[in-house]
């Protein structure tokens, strides 16, 4: 992740959100999720959640901490299967280090499927 040109990477450290704004609401059946920390061992936490209505109001698709261990635990791959439709905001607040150090929230890979 770090150096290789891929995925995204805060430019601060802390928590951080992304979100996905859809000109026109979605159908999505599938949410794929690549964290890579090769560096820094941290307990990771975030959450999914989506928005019917512009942002106004948000339903949660799930939470979920992981520990990162580097060099045997770098990767953390999410695949999940959903039924959502009328998607208009897709979000991804990440938390990248719950006990407060100094760590930056970074995401691999984000796709997604209708």
């Amino acid at each position: 992740m770090p150096g290789d040109g891929t995925g995204w990477r805060a430019a601060q450290p802390g928590e951080q959100t992304v979100r996905l704004v859809f000109d026109r609401p979605q159908r999505l059946s599938r949410i794929w999720l690549l964290f890579i920390e090769p560096d820094t061992v941290r307990t990771q936490e975030f959450l999914l959640r989506w928005s019917p209505d512009g942002g106004k109001s948000f339903r949660e698709i799930v939470r979920q901490q992981w520990n990162f261990g580097p060099p045997e635990t770098i990767r953390e791959a999410e695949d999940y299967r959903v039924e959502l439709s009328g998607v208009t905001v897709l979000e991804l607040a990440i938390t990248p280090d719950k006990n407060r150090g100094d760590a930056r929230a970074s995401i691999a890979q984000w796709r997604l499927a209708g």
